[in-house]
């Protein structure tokens, strides 16, 4: 344990409860950004039904999951882990989606 608090570094100046509320804040700015990024699902699927697209489009898919690769390597976080959210987001827009054409069962 001393190892791994010696492989910190700089010990931030504020306490454990305050760097926990921040971190609370930040997971409600990822739901509302997420509530964001389905309420755009769902404008799609209105456009995809009138131009008679299909929901899912795995050039769009596999678009998204290099950009969200590049954009984790060059934030220094873990691209792979980041690919597995986004593999869900998609999946949950897809979903909203079909809601949309009728096809799935999401409000």
């Amino acid at each position: 344990m001393i190892m791994f608090i010696k492989n910190l570094g700089h010990v931030p100046d504020m306490s454990l409860e305050t760097l926990r509320e921040e971190i609370t804040n930040v997971d409600a700015h990822i739901i509302r950004l997420i509530a964001q990024r389905q309420e755009l699902a769902g404008k799609i699927a209105q456009v995809k039904i009138h131009g008679g697209l299909p929901v899912h489009d795995n050039q769009r898919t596999t678009k998204v999951l290099e950009d969200v690769f590049n954009l984790s390597v060059e934030s220094k976080i873990d691209p792979v882990a980041v690919q597995k959210i986004f593999e869900i987001l998609i999946s949950m827009s897809e979903d909203r989606q079909r809601g949309f054409s009728g096809e799935g069962n999401l409000p």
